[in-house]
């Protein structure tokens, strides 16, 4: 039989508030536990929560990104449940009316179509705290210094049939929650986090099959390897006669496999009402026009720039707008070189080859945008070849200055003069006459492999800094004549 998988992903993304969602804490992450909660954060009796504008502000921006109903009037909730990181007894949350509404976002697959994703809404909610286990002599702790952070949730239709399909959206949802600086998308911190519910149905069925939940993945490489274990432990499960069980689920990266955390049956009755110490939040008009006026430029708009601008390839622009720093780079470098083809190769070749080597990000990133720029500008007129530029990109990233400095104390600079080229030919066909003889008697297949003999006979004898273009042009000649 064959199988279709079914996914939808509900994303908590912490909105980059310098304060808590209700109170003046600070969100700093890292902090000594407890030592960023307030008595509001603890819910002490007689403490009022105080929405935080910019949340709001936040969320409205990421719901006009994704062409969403912004609510005119969304109202919080209080979510009731006992946890032993969740100080007050309930998490003030929303239901029925969320700030975000309805949208889309199109993502785009290693095969280079595009799929659209619907969202059913994205709600600004409370976290918690968080439990501790380790180095307790068998006792938990609790910090409650992440209780009050503001989160977005996110939540996708069940649009998605892959574990690829799935990553690619949790990435355009990483991008745009970047580009629109509304959460620094760092998965290891908690930033962003992701619940993936995944069912099968046999191929042709319009039923869902039973879903089961795994929460809390925390990076784009276990959102893959956990959806595809889930899809296939639950094929095997049917095909054996068994009922998936709807449920929670953790995911074990060492095991990689997904465990069961608790049973889910029904839907939980969390006993929402609205919240009675925050008024209903009324959205205005005006309000909106404003958040819209300070969008930036959106991953999608960037791509479609970037081809119709640069003229680059819809692959290339799609990799150089995947992230807000790795385009401004980009455009950093194509601004000083002039040669946005030339600049696309060297960032996504051997500058990103670096930074995955190093284990750094873009904004750490040992060769600025300027001095990648200056030396391809060397490249371009002539001073210097693509394999010295390579010598020159590495010493550069060792921080030995900028291409001049490194092409002048290391004497690089390309051999251009056509007298000096050929007198090198000269020599090396000399020390060769038996190939060249070979060479000449030979068919134009076998001249064509032994051509390049001659070329890296001439390219050694020069070390490298023979224009290569002139050396083919008067090899050829040579031999020929």
């Amino acid at each position: 039989m064959q199988w279709e998988t079914v996914i939808g992903l509900e994303i908590h993304a912490q909105l980059s508030t310098q304060s808590k969602i209700f109170s003046g804490s600070a969100t700093t992450f890292g902090a000594e536990p407890n030592t960023q909660a307030s008595l509001v954060d603890l819910g002490m009796p007689g403490t009022l929560p105080v929405l935080n504008a910019e949340a709001v502000r936040m969320a409205c921006k990421f719901g006009l990104a994704i062409d969403a109903e912004i609510a005119e009037k969304n109202v919080f909730a209080r979510k009731n449940y006992f946890y032993p990181d969740l100080p007050k007894g309930y998490q003030t949350s929303q239901m029925d009316h969320p700030i975000v509404g309805k949208g889309h976002l199109d993502i785009t697959l290693e095969d280079g179509t595009t799929r659209r994703i619907g969202i059913t809404r994205a709600h600004l909610e409370e976290d918690a705290g968080k439990s501790l286990h380790e180095d307790f002599h068998g006792m938990s702790g609790i910090d409650l210094n992440r209780a009050g952070t503001p989160l977005l949730e996110i939540v996708s239709e069940p649009d998605i049939r892959s574990a690829k399909e799935a990553v690619a959206y949790v990435k355009a949802i990483h991008a745009l929650v970047r580009y629109l600086g509304i959460c620094d998308g760092n998965m290891a911190e908690g930033s962003l986090r992701c619940d993936c519910n995944v069912s099968v149905r046999p191929k042709g069925q319009e039923a869902f099959g039973t879903r089961a939940e795994i929460k809390n993945v925390n990076s784009f490489r276990f959102i893959e390897k956990a959806i595809n274990h889930e899809v296939q432990r639950q094929i095997e499960l049917i095909e054996d006669g068994g009922k998936v069980v709807q449920e929670t689920r953790l995911y074990d990266p060492n095991k990689d496999e997904t465990r069961s955390m608790r049973s889910k049956e029904e839907a939980n009755d969390y006993r929402y009402f609205p919240c009675p110490d925050l008024l209903p939040v009324v959205i205005e008009q005006s309000f909106l026009d404003e958040v819209r006026a300070s969008l930036p430029e959106l991953p999608v708009q960037k791509r479609e720039r970037f081809e119709r601008e640069f003229g680059l390839s819809a692959y290339d622009a799609t990799v150089l707008a995947a992230s807000r720093e790795m385009a401004d780079y980009f455009e950093q470098v194509n601004a000083t070189c002039g040669d946005a083809k030339l600049a696309a190769n060297w960032v996504m070749g051997e500058l990103s080859s670096l930074l995955n080597k190093e284990g750094l990000d873009i904004e750490q990133s040992p060769v600025s945008a300027e001095q990648l720029g200056g030396m391809i500008l060397r490249i371009k007129d002539n001073t210097i070849s693509g394999k010295i530029a390579k010598m020159v990109f590495e010493a550069m990233a060792a921080g030995e200055g900028s291409a001049d400095a490194i092409i002048e104390k290391k004497g690089l600079k390309q051999v251009t003069d056509a007298g000096a080229i050929e007198k090198m030919l000269d020599e090396v066909l000399a020390a060769n006459a038996e190939q060249v003889e070979q060479y000449r008697a030979s068919d134009e297949a076998k001249r064509g492999k032994m051509f390049g003999f001659f070329v890296g006979q001439a390219m050694k004898a020069s070390k490298g800094k023979a224009n290569p273009a002139q050396v083919n042009q008067l090899l050829k000649r040579k031999l020929e004549g």
